[in-house]
């Protein structure tokens, strides 16, 4: 979601919200109450949205969540006598402990596992409420007090309909804000893998946990509410239907948009309410109908708008105007390069075993202070897999890779970029539904350090304007400025190779790994490529280099090593590898 475009969908809600407000007086008690529970219901959407849509994990089992913010305040009020108010930030403590614990285990899982671990918990949790007799078993806790202000109280529908969306307003403003941060750029970031967004400086375990605890606390606070509006809990409401009801809110609504969870509650709650009355009289029997028309709808929505509802509603609503980026803003702190000709890495013996297969055998080669070295071989010749031992993308099987004389072979893909190693990727991995500017700015993320707290009450607006600023110079200066605020993804393959580039340099690299950047490019593009090439050379920037055009590769670089299955076969300067008879057997088959 573009950041222009989330402060124009929240400026939207915010009038709606306001405009609706002189109309309750006279809308009937039921859809008062139906309306609570549609604000009850968004606060776990949205954080579903996040979770899924944004973080990419799906899970089934956020009622439970809602279930211990429920739980928390109705033991401490009724047991304990305290104030409803007061039991707020114990529901969040209990929550967001439960949800760390959890999320320690369940963040790490991938592919379906994920889904069926929280579809486990989820199932686990609802009979713990239920058999605990402290707790009411499946009886639960009755005779909640409700809110109060003073001496008014907060028991009719109306009354706490005020305070229930109020909640939702905040919880939508810290959702856009978070999201228009660097961590929420690091959050979006997580659906396209992990391999690239570690590349940059991006912890994406605690990335991922990040996006989970919150979600749970945004279920936690409709729990909290939900209690004293209900003014009773059972386990009943947290169970794997309710998490099922809640991702279906997210999926159709528009799960990579916070207003969308909004969206989907209030059409999943009406819906219900409407399905369960003229569905039975529909087919002569009582009966839970409803949820096939939700699995029919779940079906229809995957296959045939897979954003959910949201974008066909923004499509009748004048676009929003483009953030302007300040230019003016204080650069980021530079990275000292280092001097030339000095060793900045330096492989000794490098080897990578899958089983059997040796993929880099025993190489070894170095680069210097501000030159440009390709690392060329055949198809399958282990380019690509030296990127990634010396990037930490995979472990070194033996051998030693040093960066300024620093060993980097054991090191975590984020801790070796931190270093000022930045690469570009064979295969682009940018996120398509980000904007170019976004994507760029992922680059510089380890050279700014707001937090989850100062992003979400937007206390990170001067080190975040420093930091879109970089992304802007950096997407400047590959000439891509009038692509700035597209989506990534509808940019043709030539440019998305150069906004990787871009986005390599955001991160102010001493060494710069290319892997095939000429590829897809056109004659004028390798051009430019390649001036740019020697201008970072000339700035002092060491590159190593993966590239197949070779009339490209002999003229950008100063130095050649060559590949084939796995092995060092050559190595010198451009002219004496074009002449290398060893060099001419591997790509040629032998030569006359």
């Amino acid at each position: 979601m573009a950041a222009a475009g989330s402060s124009f969908s929240l400026r939207l809600f915010a009038v709606a919200a306001v405009a609706v407000l002189p109309l309750l007086p006279f809308v009937p008690d039921f859809w008062i109450t139906l309306g609570g529970y549609i604000g009850l219901y968004s606060l776990v959407a949205i954080g579903l949205v996040l979770l899924t849509g944004v973080g990419g994990m799906t899970s089934f089992g956020q009622a439970a969540f809602v279930g211990f913010g429920a739980y928390a305040t109705a033991a401490l009020t009724t047991k304990f006598g305290f104030s409803p108010w007061a039991t707020l930030p114990f529901a969040l403590a209990a929550t967001g402990l439960m949800a760390l614990l959890i999320g320690l285990v369940t963040v790490k899982l991938s592919g379906h596992y994920l889904p069926l671990g929280t579809i486990a918990w989820g199932i686990s949790f609802f009979y713990l409420f239920g058999n605990i007799e402290w707790l009411g078993r499946f009886d639960g806790i009755s005779g909640l007090p409700p809110f109060s202000i003073g001496p008014i109280s907060l028991i009719d529908a109306r009354a706490v309909y005020y305070l229930i969306w109020l909640v939702v307003l905040v919880a939508v403003v810290l959702s856009e804000n978070l999201l228009d941060s660097r961590v929420g750029r690091a959050m979006r970031a997580l659906r396209g893998g992990s391999v690239a967004a570690e590349a940059f400086g991006v912890d994406t375990a605690r990335a991922k946990l990040i996006v989970f605890v919150y979600a749970a606390l945004l279920a936690g606070t409709s729990g909290w509410l939900y209690a004293h509006v209900q003014r009773a809990v059972s386990p009943s409401p947290f169970g794997l239907n309710a998490g099922i009801e809640y991702l279906l809110m997210a999926v159709l609504g528009g799960s990579g948009f916070v207003l969308g969870g909004v969206l989907g509650a209030a059409i999943v709650t009406v819906l219900k309410d409407q399905l369960q009355n003229i569905l039975p009289k529909l087919i002569g029997a009582d009966g839970n109908f409803e949820t096939i028309v939700f699995g029919i709808l779940m079906v229809a929505v995957l296959q045939l708008a897979r954003q959910g509802l949201w974008p066909f509603l923004m499509r009748l609503l004048p676009p929003s105007p483009q953030k302007a980026v300040e230019l003016s803003a204080e650069p980021l702190e530079r990275r000292r390069l280092p001097e030339r000709g000095m060793a900045v890495l330096e492989a000794e013996k490098a080897r990578k075993q899958f089983g059997g297969l040796v993929a880099v055998n025993d190489v070894s080669f170095m680069v210097k202070g501000g030159e440009i070295v390709g690392l060329i071989g055949p198809n399958g010749a282990g380019k690509s897999t030296t990127f990634n031992l010396v990037t930490g993308v995979l472990p070194a099987t033996s051998g030693e890779i040093r960066y300024m004389g620093r060993r980097i072979d054991a090191l975590p893909a984020r801790k070796i970029a931190e270093l000022g190693i930045a690469r570009t990727f064979q295969h682009v991995k940018l996120m398509p539904s980000m904007t170019l500017l976004e994507n760029v700015a992922i680059g510089a993320h380890s050279r700014n350090r707001p937090g989850v707290i100062s992003a979400m009450l937007r206390l990170d607006r001067l080190p975040e304007a420093r930091l879109i600023a970089e992304a802007a110079r950096q997407i400047e200066r590959v000439g891509l400025t009038e692509h700035m605020h597209k989506p990534a993804g509808s940019l043709a393959l030539g440019q998305q190779r150069i906004a990787e580039i871009a986005r390599a340099l955001c991160l102010d690299p001493a060494l710069l790994l290319l892997d095939e950047p000429a590829a897809g490019l056109r004659f004028n593009e390798k051009q430019q490529l390649a001036e740019l090439l020697s201008q970072l050379r000339a700035d002092g920037m060491s590159v190593l280099l993966v590239e197949h055009d070779m009339d490209f590769v002999m003229k950008v670089t100063n130095h050649l090593v060559v590949l084939d299955f796995g092995t060092k076969i050559a190595e010198g300067t451009p002219a004496e590898i074009s002449v290398n008879p060893v060099v001419l057997e591997a790509y040629l088959g032998g030569v006359e």
